[in-house]
């Protein structure tokens, strides 16, 4: 099997993990554990594994003109990204969430354009367009009343922060991924991304009682830590070797499918006309981006 299809299938595999997240973290979310303490449990996990496998990797030094893009990528996979998906997903829906992380490819070719200069055409452009109207109607006319979802549309809108921050991730941390092994930089990512983030995530860790939590939430916090933080971060940064940004960004796209199809079998949410018409409007639109165009004659 060659590295390009290892790699298509690490990208698979860390979006199907990402997909049945939505429902998985949502259970915990906020009646046993509040959205920012998860994320320190996640930092904190992830870095500890990531250090763990230290003697298997190259010992590399780091050149002191990358460290900037250490922290930035820091700040914007393992801060900013993280903290607002939790929030979010504390505030909507899983299904809201499966949708709105989808327009992750349409920012990551914006982005692109905006920063390595790659030429949007026009088949990109109506895609970015229609995409967006997908994620402004969800934005703007998904609330709901569910006791579970105290703030749709801010919570939709944090998840539009999260898929913004993840496409600045995946843009920058390319570089970094191609000069240095991935998972030597994945290590200081997470242990950078975990003391940057502390002020805002060890006070809710500390409010945890962990005497008082069920096996099945036990079980959903290791998955969390194991599966949608270590593995798709070790899966998409080998990907990342292979393939390029914006593809690794255009698996998101099956996000919707995978989350919706697992929140309604497990009966954690429901899907309606408003959410539908969303997620093909956000689906043509990240199809029409990622589509090679045919050339010209």
């Amino acid at each position: 099997m060659s590295k390009r299809t290892l790699a298509l299938l690490a990208a698979f595999g860390a979006t199907f993990i990402y997909g049945i997240n939505h429902t998985i973290a949502k259970e915990v979310m906020p009646t046993y554990v509040q959205p920012f303490g998860f994320i320190f449990l996640r930092l904190m996990g992830a870095t500890v594994l990531f250090w763990c496998m230290t003697p298997f990797i190259p010992n590399e030094k780091i050149e002191r003109s990358d460290w900037r893009r250490f922290l930035i990528c820091a700040i914007a996979g393992m801060g900013i990204n993280m903290l607002s998906f939790f929030k979010g997903l504390e505030l909507s829906t899983p299904i809201n969430s499966a949708v709105l992380i989808t327009v992750t490819p349409i920012i990551v070719v914006v982005l692109s354009a905006l920063f390595i200069k790659e030429k949007i055409t026009w088949q990109k452009g109506v895609g970015i367009f229609i995409g967006l109207i997908g994620a402004l109607t969800l934005v703007l006319f998904g609330a709901e009343n569910r006791t579970d979802a105290a703030n749709i549309p801010l919570g939709n809108f944090l998840f539009i922060i999260n898929s913004l921050s993840y496409g600045i991730y995946l843009i920058l941390v390319k570089k970094l991924i191609t000069k240095y092994h991935p998972f030597g930089v994945l290590k200081w990512l997470f242990l950078i991304g975990t003391l940057i983030s502390l002020p805002l995530t060890l006070p809710d860790f500390l409010e945890i009682q962990w005497a008082d939590l069920p096996f099945n939430i036990l079980g959903a916090i290791a998955f969390v830590i194991l599966g949608t933080t270590f593995c798709t971060y070790l899966f998409n940064g080998f990907a990342l070797t292979q393939l390029k940004a914006t593809t690794v960004g255009a698996f998101a796209y099956l996000q919707p499918l995978i989350g919706v199809v697992f929140a309604i079998l497990s009966g954690k949410d429901q899907l309606n006309l408003l959410k539908l018409t969303a997620m093909l409007l956000v689906l043509l639109g990240v199809y029409l981006v990622s589509k090679k165009a045919k050339p010209s004659l």
